[in-house]
C-alpha cells in the first residue's frame, strides 16, 4: 500500500502528527480505535469521510514506522 498519497503531515495541524488526507483525524486516532476493538465497518459507519483505503494506509504507515525503528535500534 502506498500510504504516502493518503497520510499527510502539516506542522500547524494536530501538532504535526500524521493525519489522513489533510483532515484532522490522525493515524494514532485510527490505530487507537482499532486497538480498542472497533471494526473497520464500525469506523466507516461512524466516520463517513473515512475510506477503507484510509484505514489500510494507517496500518501500512504504522508497520513502516515500526520497521524503521527496528533498523535504528539494531
Amino acid at each position: 500500500m502506498n500510504y504516502q498519497q493518503i497520510i499527510t503531515i502539516e506542522p500547524g495541524k494536530r501538532g504535526g502528527k500524521p493525519c489522513i488526507r489533510g483532515m484532522r483525524i490522525t493515524v494514532y486516532d485510527v490505530l487507537e480505535y482499532l486497538a480498542s476493538g472497533m471494526t473497520q465497518e464500525e469506523m466507516l459507519a461512524d466516520f463517513p469521510y473515512l475510506t477503507r483505503e484510509d484505514i489500510l494506509a494507517c496500518l501500512s504507515y504504522a508497520a513502516d514506522r515500526e520497521k524503521r525503528l527496528m533498523v535504528v535500534e539494531a
